[in-house]
C-alpha cells in the first residue's frame, strides 16, 4: 500500500468549482498566504541556516545536485497543497521539509503527482524523496527508508447534524468517501466486511484521487461521511463554515515519515540529524504552530522505526 494515514482535501482542479459553490471560504492555497485555496499562514516560516557538521554528512552524489525533485501529492490541505497559482506547492509539510534541507545545504523543488505513484518514483530515482504525509509501515520500508517527523490519527466526518446518522462504527449500508492509494481505504474496507460477515448491508465505498474530491462528496451529500488523516479533517472542519462536523475521536495515531530511497540510508540519516536540530533550536514547533498542526509534534525523529503492518 502506498498512502498516507488518511485523506485529504484542497481547492485545486475542477474540485475547486464544485466548493467555489459550497464552500465560500476557500480563500489561501491550503493553509498558504491567504491567496490559494487555504486560510493562510499567520506569519513568515522561520529562516533556517545551514548547520556544516549535518550537510557533510549529506552523501556526495546527493550534495551534488543543489537542489533536489520532491514527489507530492498536492490535494491535502493544509500539509501539501497548490497555492493561486495553480502551480506552486505550499502547507506546513512544504515549509518543515524545506528547513530540514536548509540546515543540510540543499534546497527543493516539489512536483505534483497522484499519491500512489511517489515512493515508485522515489525508486526509480524520478524524485530524490517523497513528502507527502506518508504514514509510516511495515510495507513502505519495505521499498524506501522512512524517516519519521509527525504523528497523525484516522479521523471522520460528515456533514452537519449528520443527516444520514452515521458514524465509524455504525456504517453499514452507508457511502463513505475515502482518498485511494491510502491505508484509510484498508480501514474502511474492514469495517465493510465486519458489516457482511454479521449479515448487515456493505459500505458503499468511493475512493477519489484527491482528498479535495473524497471532502466535496460529503459537502455536496453525494457520500454520507468520509475519514481522513486527524489534521486533514480538522482543516476541512474549519475550511467549510460549519457544513462539516466530526464524527468519534481521533484513533490509530500513527507517525509520518520522509520518503527516501532505499540505498539512500547515509542520506536519511543526515535528514534525521537535521530534524533534531530543527527541534532543539525550536523551528520545528513554529512551524508546526504556524499552520495550527502542533498536535501532532514528535520529539524523537528516527529512522525506519519498528511499527506494525
Amino acid at each position: 500500500m502506498v498512502g498516507r494515514s488518511g485523506v485529504r482535501w484542497a481547492c485545486t482542479g475542477a474540485v475547486a468549482a464544485v466548493l467555489a459553490v459550497t464552500l465560500a471560504a476557500c480563500g489561501g492555497g491550503s493553509g498558504g498566504d491567504g491567496s490559494g485555496s487555504g486560510t493562510g499562514k499567520p506569519s513568515p516560516t522561520p529562516k533556517v541556516g545551514v548547520d556544516k557538521a549535518l550537510a557533510a554528512k549529506v552523501p556526495a552524489a546527493i550534495k551534488s545536485k543543489g537542489t533536489l525533485k520532491i514527489g507530492t501529492d498536492s490535494s491535502y490541505a493544509p500539509n501539501e497543497f497548490l497555492a493561486s497559482d495553480g502551480k506552486t506547492v505550499e502547507g506546513w509539510d512544504v515549509d518543515l521539509y524545506n528547513a530540514v534541507l536548509a540546515k543540510l545545504g540543499l534546497k527543493a523543488t516539489y512536483e505534483s503527482a497522484k499519491f500512489g505513484t511517489i515512493i515508485a518514483g522515489v525508486e526509480s530515482g524520478k524524485y530524490d524523496a517523497g513528502v507527502s504525509s506518508f504514514t509510516v509501515n511495515a510495507d513502505r520500508m519495505k521499498q524506501a527508508n522512512m524517516v519519521t517527523y509527525y504523528s497523525a490519527g484516522v479521523w471522520w466526518a460528515t456533514k452537519k447534524g449528520n443527516p444520514k446518522n452515521v458514524s465509524p462504527d455504525a456504517a453499514c449500508g452507508k457511502t463513505v468517501a475515502v482518498q485511494t492509494d491510502t491505508i484509510e481505504v484498508d480501514d474502511i474496507q474492514a469495517r465493510s466486511k465486519k458489516c457482511t460477515s454479521a449479515g448487515k448491508p456493505a459500505i458503499k465505498i468511493d475512493q477519489y484521487d484527491g482528498q479535495d474530491q473524497a471532502t466535496a462528496a460529503v459537502v455536496s451529500g453525494k457520500d454520507d461521511a468520509m475519514l481522513a488523516d486527524s489534521p486533514i479533517v480538522a482543516y476541512a472542519l474549519k475550511q467549510s463554515k460549519g457544513q462539516l462536523e466530526s464524527l468519534g475521536k481521533i484513533y490509530e495515531a500513527a507517525p509520518y515519515g520522509y520518503v527516501i530511497k532505499k540505498d539512500q540510508l547515509a542520506f536519511a540519516q543526515a535528514i534525521q540529524g537535521a530534524l533534531k536540530a530543527l527541534m532543539a533550536d525550536g523551528t520545528y514547533e513554529k512551524i508546526l504552530t504556524n499552520w495550527g498542526v502542533q498536535v501532532g509534534k514528535i520529539d524523537n525523529p528516527t529512522v525506519n522505526p519498528s511499527v506494525s503492518q
